[in-house]
């Protein structure tokens, strides 16, 4: 029976695809199966009584031994080799890897130890092969990113390159557009000053013309009255048509750049008084206007002619646009280093609609269109005294009256 059990082990233990070595504690083989005899390149039964070490590389054996004896004294079953690679040795010298598992047995007071080894060629080889190709992936992997990258930069800088083609191309339509909006406004312009200067011009013209007509019909000496009142209305005509034309003058000089400010040393009072005495003669009836008298000791350094030509639009405005028996406040203060001139009517007032538009050249307000004037006047105000350092502002309310406040520094350096 028990023959019949080893023989049937035998057939088991050589049937085994796996490759089984048995050595003794000496290191001695003392069985191996088919699988293994072909596996390391020997015929059936050459290795019985080998040492185990002609199956081990070189450069492992002087450390194999002390591995054994380890082994040995602490026989478990276990796998050979954790963490690191194992290589077996061929009849013919040939390295190749393997993988071992230990079992330690014995039988009568004898130690031995069975090993099971599978060659593990194929499966290396294939590793390396798939390895191979990660690295070659990974490679490829790293030329199609960065050819990725390089097509996204391209992309980015065309896209910037378009970016800035549409934005210097709506720029160009914008200037066009501006340029024509300008020209527009140009011709709207030319259209208005034309209309303007017609009537403004014929008005006058009209009124110095019939006054030489009835002039020429008071002969007697008892019409002298009459005489010089035509008269009076001839220089008054001829005046009002001298300013407008020094208006348009101001215009040229301020566009072209070709005005030369000339600054002196003056009283204020002496200005005040002057832009005074110059509006007196346009009062209507009934009105009068207050004025600072106490301001002898205040002196200014600026262009004297301008700014009387500035305060005086104001207060030429300011009796043309407000009615019969009304008041206008003429105010001058200092404040630290700028006087502020303030001049308030009781006047019609300006629309809330037309105050934006105010001091654009040309531009009259709509409840103001009946009166004569150019809508120019404070158009040049406001550049003069701007580049004069000062600056115009305004409050109004319509049927309210109005109330214009001129900053200027003292001392124009």
């Amino acid at each position: 029976m028990f023959e019949k059990t080893e023989n049937v082990f035998n057939i088991l233990f050589e049937a085994a695809s796996e490759g089984i070595i048995v050595v003794d504690s000496f290191q001695k083989i003392v069985s191996s199966n088919i699988a293994a005899d072909e596996m390391f390149g020997y015929s059936k039964g050459e290795l019985v009584g080998q040492s185990l070490n002609i199956l081990i590389p070189r450069k492992y054996k002087a450390n194999h031994p002390s591995h054994f004896k380890d082994f040995m004294d602490h026989s478990e079953k276990r796998q050979m080799g954790h963490g690191r690679d194992l290589y077996g040795v061929k009849k013919d010298g040939k390295e190749f890897p393997v993988e071992a598992g230990l079992n330690p047995f014995e039988i009568n007071g004898e130690r031995y130890v069975m090993s099971l080894i599978i060659d593990i060629s194929i499966r290396k080889e294939a590793q390396r092969q798939i390895k191979e190709l990660n690295s070659e992936l990974e490679s490829k992997i790293q030329v199609r990113t960065q050819e990725l990258e390089e097509s996204v930069h391209k992309l980015q800088s065309l896209n910037k390159n378009l970016e800035k083609e549409i934005k210097r191309r709506k720029e160009a339509e914008n200037r066009i557009k501006n340029a024509l909006q300008k020209e527009k406004e140009l011709n709207e312009l030319k259209t208005k000053f034309l209309s303007l200067v017609s009537h403004e011009f014929k008005t006058p013209l009209s009124g110095i013309l019939t006054s030489v007509v009835l002039l020429g019909k008071y002969k007697l000496e008892e019409q002298q009255e009459k005489r010089e009142k035509h008269l009076s209305t001839i220089k008054n005509k001829v005046h009002y048509l001298d300013n407008i034309l020094n208006d348009f003058l101001s215009i040229e000089r301020l566009e072209t750049g070709k005005v030369n400010y000339k600054f002196s040393t003056f009283s204020l009072s002496k200005l005040i008084n002057e832009v005074v005495y110059n509006a007196n003669v346009t009062l209507k009836s009934g009105q009068e206007i207050h004025y600072p008298r106490n301001i002898e000791n205040i002196t200014l350094h600026q262009d004297e002619k301008i700014l009387e030509l500035v305060l005086s639009n104001l207060m030429s405005n300011a009796i043309k646009y407000s009615p019969e028996n009304t008041l206008i406040n003429f105010e001058a203060k200092t404040n630290g280093e700028k006087i502020i001139f303030k001049v308030k009517d009781q006047g019609m007032g300006i629309p809330a609609k037309d105050q934006k538009h105010i001091f654009e050249r040309y531009f009259r307000a709509e409840n103001a269109l009946l009166n004569q004037g150019t809508g120019i006047g404070l158009n040049i105000s406001k550049v003069h005294l701007e580049n004069l350092g000062g600056n115009i502002s305004f409050n109004s309310a319509e049927n309210e009256g109005t109330e214009f406040i001129v900053e200027l520094p003292i001392i124009k350096e």
